[in-house]
């Protein structure tokens, strides 16, 4: 379909497609295997100025947006969807300061994230507080003389020890309740703070995911970001714009295993013809790719809407995370059965593909949560009219 892209946006994808093949796809299955984060893949992004993307120009960025986020995180997952969480967990860690810092504090940590200088992560999960990640927070914040004193551990937090900037949300007043979390800005280093278990996983083993551990952790005050008592309106308000970038990972793990699928159909001969030529495949493939493109279009509308400036699309967001995860989950199932046995072994990525696909329906909230909202954001909306 024609996206009536910008020579710039077209350029953003062809430089994305160039690094997928080129410094991705042959190191994936290794880097899969053993758990190597991909530093080398990082580089190369920065020197093609990727990492940037949807920072502003004033800030050594692109001057892009969420759509020219999502257009190279698509096509750096077509090939690999956990290397490709180097940049979008960024973006995660990023959107918090872009949304919400102080111009010194934007001046402070944006350049060197642009410049592929330095990654982020965003430090709010916790091991008893997953879908309900304000209302059961345990760490805390509490203010001594110019810094505060942060004490308690994240967990499951992609980018893990790798990143040197880190958006992390604590409690700074127990007895609000969600209004009594703050975000603050952490920097790697910090006296106090240290990591954890890196965990093992299943899918995007390439990307690292670590405990984050606090204990009498000093930061200073001015890192405090906006005011106390405004971390659940940041939490928020990032999970919104950042679950376009696990819509487009989704959405590019799926548009790869298509590619696969279609091209072992065409190679794989049984009864002397094409698998491609059983009507049964081709019904497969069908399905897969007008799913794919639906998906596609929801979420490049969604991109589109919040770099418009429209203050209300929690209800796209969600939408857009739900549609390409679900959408990621079938297709890789379906791909892997065109390709039959062979789909199933490690000579082929697709298994690859499927396990990388599962986490997108989980990670930056449930696509059970994701309802929950859809649901919630409609309901009020009728209320309103």
């Amino acid at each position: 379909m024609n996206w009536f892209l910008t020579e710039e946006q077209q350029m953003i994808i062809e430089t994305a497609r160039e690094i997928a093949q080129k410094k991705i796809m042959p190191v994936r299955e290794r880097y899969d295997h053993e758990g190597i984060f991909p530093w080398d893949v990082v580089e190369a992004m920065a020197s093609a100025d990727l990492c940037g993307l949807y920072i502003p120009q004033s800030y050594g960025g692109f001057g892009g947006g969420v759509f020219e986020l999502c257009l190279a995180v698509e096509e750096l997952s077509k090939v690999c969807g956990g290397i490709s969480l180097a940049m979008a967990a960024t973006a995660l860690g990023t959107f918090p300061l872009l949304l919400f810092g102080s111009e010194e504090q934007k001046r402070k940590y944006l350049p060197d994230i642009a410049a592929g200088k330095k990654l982020a992560a965003f430090g709010l999960t916790e091991a008893n507080a997953g879908s309900d990640a304000i209302g059961m927070m345990k760490a805390t914040a509490k203010l001594d003389g110019d810094h505060y004193v942060l004490n308690g551990t994240k967990q499951w937090i992609t980018n893990g020890e790798n990143a040197e900037i880190y958006t992390v949300l604590a409690i700074t007043n127990p007895n609000r309740g969600a209004r009594g979390v703050s975000a603050f800005i952490v920097e790697k280093g910090a006296p106090g703070f240290s990591f954890g278990k890196h965990e093992d996983k299943m899918g995007i083993r390439a990307s690292s995911t670590t405990e984050l551990v606090f204990q009498d952790c000093r930061v200073p005050k001015e890192n405090l970001l906006s005011k106390e008592g405004m971390g659940a309106v940041i939490t928020i308000t990032t999970l919104n714009s950042s679950r376009p970038g696990v819509g487009a990972q989704a959405l590019g793990i799926a548009a790869g295993a298509l590619d696969d699928a279609v091209a072992y159909s065409r190679q794989r001969i049984q009864s002397g013809v094409p698998i491609s030529s059983f009507q049964a495949v081709q019904h497969l493939l069908a399905d897969m790719a007008t799913e794919i493109e639906a998906a596609r279009a929801l979420l490049y509308a969604t991109a589109r809407t919040i770099d418009s400036g429209e203050k209300r699309f929690a209800k796209e967001a969600a939408m857009s995370k739900l549609k390409c995860s679900d959408v990621a989950m079938s297709v890789t199932v379906d791909a892997l059965q065109v390709m039959g046995g062979y789909g199933y072994m490690r000579e082929y990525p697709m298994e690859k593909r499927m396990r990388d696909a599962k986490i997108t329906q989980i990670y930056e909230g449930t696509n059970q949560i994701q309802r929950n909202e859809i649901a919630l954001q409609l309901i009020k909306g009728a209320a309103a009219g």
